[in-house]
């Protein structure tokens, strides 16, 4: 039995203490200071997450932020990292004056920065952090993949994959938190898994375009039947476009093919909000257009990585190596309607 402290009770974080707990591990999913009144709420109604829309087993214990920092002074085997991507300071922050070297963190959270002034996985960003306030050896693993929240809450057959730069921790990792349905591939390669798992964001919009990129004189009822023509094509040319990318930052060809790159942009191009937000871009709509008319209160995680990565990636990439990329990069961040150079 290992002592895990998942911190964020956001959706990922409390679906991933669903396996967990499954084997027979001490979970405790700790809150942020902006989710008081979620965990309030998840006790006070019989463990049920109101994102999740799932009962959570009792045997997981919820806390409210004020608890953080008693519970990390306990002997903890494993620290996981809920949060957003916007929250990664604020993570290191919170574990930095209980951490022990060589102790696992976990990150589930998928996104890129910019990082003095470079591109930079948000595992390279933790490790960055934790040196500045005087830590040394610090292991930190990925995982990423094709999981959406309430599958795994709801124990559907989910595989995803765990990196970690020493290969020996990811299979540590594997054998105390995979279950028969939550299966887990090992990687060495956290750079490739990091950078695929976020960008096939980004590439999801685009291909959730493709009904509107189809044929902008046909109707939609045409477009709707027979879009898949010009969705396919985009599939095939976005993984082109990931494998140049994740290779350029020092990723692996094979980890794009992998569950977290090809597997999950499967999964986040035929739905959700990634998608949804394309289809409103390949109609025609701005960004800010659908942004405020259809998804105003609803976080796009391609939109907002488009906006913290893009002008970087505008000004440093050559456009001819990723039409695709830069296509929607100018759209987002310049405001443009969606135009694909075919």
């Amino acid at each position: 039995m290992k002592k895990i402290i998942i911190i964020g009770a956001g959706a990922m974080g409390s679906a991933f203490a669903v396996p967990c707990i499954e084997n027979k591990n001490d979970v405790t999913v700790v809150g942020t200071h902006l989710e008081n009144d979620l965990i309030k709420n998840i006790k006070l109604n019989d463990q049920i997450h109101p994102v999740l829309k799932t009962q959570l087993s009792k045997e997981i214990k919820f806390e409210q932020f004020e608890k953080l920092q008693s519970i990390l002074e306990q002997n903890i085997d494993i620290i996981v990292c809920g949060v957003s991507s916007v929250g990664i300071e604020w993570f290191v922050k919170q574990i930095s004056k209980n951490y022990n070297e060589k102790l696992p963190i976990v990150l589930l959270t998928k996104g890129l920065s910019i990082f003095n002034g470079e591109l930079t996985t948000l595992s390279d960003k933790i490790i960055s952090l934790l040196k500045k306030e005087g830590h040394s050896e610090i292991n930190i693993s990925a995982i990423k993949g094709p999981c959406l929240a309430a599958g795994l809450a709801n124990k559907m057959r989910t595989g995803t994959v765990i990196a970690n730069k020493d290969i020996k921790q990811s299979e540590l990792l594997k054998e105390i938190v995979s279950t028969n349905y939550y299966s887990i591939e090992i990687s060495d390669d956290i750079t490739g898994v990091e950078l695929s798992g976020a960008i096939k964001n980004i590439y999801s919009m685009l291909i959730g375009a493709s009904e509107g990129l189809s044929n902008y004189k046909a109707s939609k009822d045409i477009q709707s039947k027979y879009y898949l023509n010009t969705a396919a094509s985009l599939i095939h040319r976005s993984i082109s476009e990931m494998v140049q990318f994740v290779t350029h930052y020092g990723g692996k060809t094979e980890t794009v093919y992998g569950l977290a790159g090809l597997g999950d942009l499967y999964v986040s191009a035929i739905g959700g909000r990634n998608s949804l937000m394309g289809k409103y871009l390949g109609q025609g709509n701005s960004y800010n257009e659908a942004k405020e008319n259809f998804m105003k209160h609803i976080t796009v995680e391609g939109a907002e990585l488009a906006l913290e990565i893009g002008p970087k990636i505008l000004k440093d990439l050559n456009p001819q190596n990723f039409p695709l990329m830069f296509s929607m990069l100018k759209t987002i961040c310049d405001n443009k309607k969606l135009e694909i150079n075919w």
